[in-house]
């Protein structure tokens, strides 16, 4: 079962309308998420914001994968504890958060990861890591690749708060991407197909 506040995210959720005119943020393609059932929800990543739009345009909560030393920082530690996050150990293969990953997806959950591990450089991609393809090869849990555009310019690398109404952000949700026979296949080509589909959004 998810760690994860409930209300919380049904007091979020009556809210966030408002948190969407502020950043601003368009959608395409919302209709692509599953409504229920395990799914990964595999993004681009350069700003810390992400997550947190991800979650606002999203029909259901994602529990996204995000590094332990977030959880250390006072109150966001405690926010991202009820939003469900998992905390992994960056710099190495985290089995034990991959295994709760993997669980929750078992158990219809659906759980948010950013292949390239680390915030790109603005309007850049970086390779990503093989965590995604292990992943997916252990579970075959449908994949949607989402691209976001505009949260490096609303909230950049070294900022300390939101440059709101200044900035567009956009969000492309694709569609699904199932993965039904790929026990040959290396985890970081898995990877770096998901990433090219990321891209070609």
């Amino acid at each position: 079962m998810a760690e994860y506040s409930k209300l919380g995210y049904e007091i979020f959720y009556k809210v966030r309308p408002v948190f969407k005119k502020l950043l601003r943020i368009n959608v395409e393609g919302l209709e692509n998420i599953p409504t229920d059932g395990g799914c990964i929800i595999a993004s681009n990543h350069r700003s810390n914001l992400d997550p947190f739009v991800l979650n606002t345009i999203s029909t259901r909560p994602i529990f996204f994968m995000a590094k332990e030393e977030l959880f250390k920082i006072p109150v966001l530690g405690w926010a991202i504890r009820k939003a469900g996050a998992i905390p992994v150990k960056r710099n190495k293969r985290d089995i034990g958060a991959l295994k709760k990953a993997s669980q929750l997806l078992k158990e219809g959950y659906c759980i948010g990861i950013f292949p390239e591990g680390h915030r790109a450089k603005p309007k850049q991609f970086r390779k990503p890591q093989s965590g995604v393809g292990l992943l997916v090869s252990k579970t075959k849990a449908p994949v949607i690749p989402v691209r976001i555009e505009g949260t490096d310019d609303v909230f950049p690398v070294g900022s300390s708060f939101p440059k709101l109404f200044k900035y567009p952000i956009y969000v492309k949700v694709g569609k699904p991407i199932f993965f039904s026979n790929i026990e040959n296949k290396d985890y970081q080509e898995i990877a770096n197909y998901i990433m090219e589909e990321i891209k070609a959004l």
